[in-house]
């Protein structure tokens, strides 16, 4: 018993040194032993592979979703956090089907293209749809085509995103909108079908997907998306041959909402647990594809920072939550119910980050809030200069934790090398392969870096 005691002694003296060494260093000197900390660190990496192997295709309204929610529970309680649970969440219930045929038919001729359906969109019916093409590069050129030209045909849209543009986000929200809008404009001047090219910068034979509007009482048109390279191989045949048809087969289904869950791992804060700092990404993907860099890599990189907290010794003030959301692909469901809950049981969050851009190279920040905020995150930008991290800038900051906005709630954004993630956005091409361990681990680093900051000094 004497000896139990003893040890029990020792043991807490270890430990409260532990906690004394690491609140007696600098600013600089713990960011530095977050950033060696994530560099040395392999739990996450094995994670994404595991997930992205056994997970794949994990639309949040599918069986999956749910067994990756669970997956992802079991790991944040393998780092013996204070609490670990699954939130439930009502989402929108779209299957994709098992058909997706695409083929461009000259007389004879038969050239089969890589589609797929858009998520919320209909089915063609067991006939499939054919017709005439009549072809535009923007919205904006769909609009000044009359109706009469557009009746009976099937709309291409076929607007690239601009190659130009150092930004590739900026370059998909200028082309998004044919995706998003494109098949109910194209129903709305009595076109049957809609064929829209892939959002992505680079000339592949992945086609991309993502959603589209599904209106209440809206007409809207059967739609898929091409594979860039077949998208450019039908421009070129429609200059050729004015008259050829396009042919497309779907099976999807918009069936009534179901539940998932988004899961949550916490430590508890010691000053203020009443009191939380959120960070996250969104635990779904799309169908299509393992989802590696969107977002099973921001996962990991949120629940490193767990991970990071707990290696290092660090006690935080507040409670600081890493959620994996479900169900930001198709309807948000994950994002609206983990705000929903948070204003019912009365928490106070007063800051959230989300990963959601690719886990490249971290850049930066994008900050929703208040401008004294914003100046206050600022003014610590010289402590993340040594690691390459220089873009501090007012921007949103994540879809998921949009709704978290309407309770006073500071956002922001992990901003990353965007050259090359929309050559995996939505795609089967998003494959683990794709990930760099070192950058990912980077922007944990950031992401707590910034954390830490926060719960240290507050915003106010």
């Amino acid at each position: 018993m004497n000896k139990i005691f003893l040890y029990a002694i020792i043991l807490f003296i270890v430990v409260s040194c532990k906690n004394t060494n690491i609140n007696k260093l600098s600013d600089e000197e713990i960011i530095n032993k977050i950033f060696i900390t994530a560099e040395e660190g392999q739990e996450s990496y094995k994670d994404l592979k595991y997930l992205t192997d056994n997970f794949p295709k994990r639309l949040a309204c599918y069986p999956q979703s749910i067994e990756a929610a669970k997956w992802a529970k079991t790991i944040m309680g393998q780092l013996n956090l204070d609490t670990t649970f699954l939130q439930e969440a009502r989402v929108m219930n779209w299957e994709r089907g098992d058909i997706e045929i695409g083929e461009i038919r000259i007389n004879n001729q038969v050239i089969p293209v890589n589609v797929c359906v858009l998520g919320r969109g209909i089915s063609t019916g067991e006939e499939g749809i054919e017709g005439r093409l009549i072809e535009v590069k923007s919205l904006e050129d769909f609009n000044q085509i009359p109706q009469d030209k557009i009746k009976g045909k099937i709309v291409f849209f076929n607007q690239a995103m601009n190659p130009e543009l150092k930004n590739t986000f900026q370059a998909y929200g200028e082309a998004a909108g044919q995706r998003f809008m494109g098949p109910i404009m194209a129903a709305e001047k009595g076109a049957i079908g809609a064929v829209i090219r892939s959002l992505t910068t680079s000339v592949d034979t992945f086609p991309h997907t993502g959603t589209t509007r599904k209106p209440e009482n809206e007409p809207t048109v059967p739609a898929v998306s091409i594979a860039t390279k077949h998208a450019n191989l039908l421009s070129d045949l429609i200059e050729q041959n004015p008259d050829l048809k396009f042919f497309f087969k779907t099976n999807c289904i918009n069936k009534p909402d179901t539940i998932t869950y988004n899961a949550i791992g916490e430590l508890k804060g010691i000053e203020f647990p009443n009191e939380y700092i959120i960070v996250g990404g969104h635990l779904d993907s799309w169908d299509n594809s393992p989802g590696a860099h969107d977002d099973g890599g921001g996962c990991m990189q949120s629940i490193e920072v767990l991970r990071i907290f707990k290696k290092i010794g660090y006690k935080p003030k507040h409670s600081i939550r890493a959620v994996m959301y479900m169900d930001e692909e198709i309807s948000q469901g994950g994002g609206r119910a983990y705000a929903e809950q948070a204003k019912i049981k009365g928490e106070k969050h007063i800051f959230a980050i989300e990963s959601d851009r690719g886990v490249t190279q971290p850049q930066g920040f994008s900050i929703d809030a208040d401008q004294q905020i914003i100046d206050k995150i600022n003014s610590w930008s010289y402590l993340f200069e040594p690691y390459e991290i220089n873009t501090f800038v007012k921007g949103g900051g994540g879809v998921d934790i949009g709704p978290l906005k309407n309770q006073g709630t500071a956002l922001a954004g992990l901003l990353t090398d965007p050259t090359h993630y929309f050559d995996w956005h939505h795609c089967a091409n998003d494959t683990f392969d794709k990930i760099n361990r070192s950058e990912m681990q980077k922007g944990a680093a950031t992401m707590a870096a910034l954390i830490y900051l926060i719960d240290k000094y507050g915003l106010e």
